[in-house]
């Protein structure tokens, strides 16, 4: 199977994340992914092309598309575009599905498509012009967002054969979830595997096949991008930085970090100082 786990951090000072899509000159592409989030691509300009389950959905300026939770998703980029893109985890909606239910959505009456428009814009442009007080407005609007889709834009399990499907992947989805919340610990794979009631080998195979990596590297990344985000809001020490964030020293998180981004964390923060940017990493 050709699709990779994508991994989904929060903003740092929101429970979801918001980011803006620019399709940089066109001809760009997101090769297929999935993640456990549920995700809204408001394109604002240009347009793409989105594939689900190898469906395909052309966007145009004012159009969104509801990615769901565990749905394998593609992006094709022709022209430069920019686009709003909210991905939301599923334990914002604990409590309104079950334990085994996934959170499904899916467009509705024009009236209902236009509300859900407004207030991503509304989200957005509050967000990114940060006015006094903006956190809160944007929690607020995030739970106007939350309340619109639990009671207008929810639907039921489509047919057994999307259950099972869905279903196969959440096996992994509980496990990255499992990660996400322990990835600063000794969490080794055969410790991992006895947590799930899986032996070694079939958590490793799980992974290579489903995420299209393997537990070694995914928890690396992990590891790697959290790292990247205390040196970019703390001025702890790289050692710090390192243990904090999981590795034994400072020694195997420079190591970890000059792969995945192509620089040490040294050369990294003098960037920052002197450029106020950084390396962006490898797109998934």
């Amino acid at each position: 199977m050709d699709y990779k786990h994508e991994l989904v951090i929060p903003n740092e000072d929101l429970p979801f994340r918001l980011f803006l899509f620019e399709g940089k000159d066109g001809n760009y592409r997101v090769p297929k992914h999935w993640h456990r989030s549920v995700e809204i691509f408001l394109v604002l300009e240009g347009q793409m092309e989105f594939f689900i389950n190898n469906k395909r959905l052309p966007l145009k300026a004012a159009d969104f598309v509801i990615v769901n939770s565990n749905e394998i998703h593609s992006i094709e980029v022709p022209d430069p575009n920019t686009t709003i893109v909210v991905q939301i985890p599923v334990s914002c909606f604990k409590g309104y599905l079950d334990e085994d239910d996934y959170a499904l959505f899916t467009k509705q009456s024009d009236e209902d498509n236009l509300n859900l428009v407004q207030l991503i814009v509304r989200i957005y442009r509050t967000y990114v012009q940060k006015e006094f007080a903006y956190e809160l407005k944007v929690k607020s609007l995030f739970m106007e967002l939350l309340y619109l889709l639990v009671t207008r834009f929810m639907r039921a399990e489509e047919d057994l054969g999307n259950i099972r499907h869905k279903r196969h992947l959440d096996k992994l989805s509980n496990i990255t979830a499992y990660i996400k919340n322990n990835y600063n610990k000794d969490i080794s794979l055969e410790s991992l595997a006895a947590t799930f009631g899986f032996s070694p080998t079939y958590l490793s195979r799980m992974f290579k096949r489903y995420a299209s990596v393997s537990y070694k590297t995914y928890l690396l990344d992990l590891r790697t991008e959290y790292g990247l985000r205390e040196m970019m809001n703390t001025s702890h020490s790289l050692t710090e930085v390192a243990l904090n964030n999981g590795f034994p020293n400072g020694r195997a998180f420079s190591k970890a970090f000059s792969k995945r981004y192509g620089c040490l964390p040294s050369e990294y923060r003098r960037m920052m100082e002197g450029e106020g940017d950084g390396p962006r990493g490898k797109q998934s």
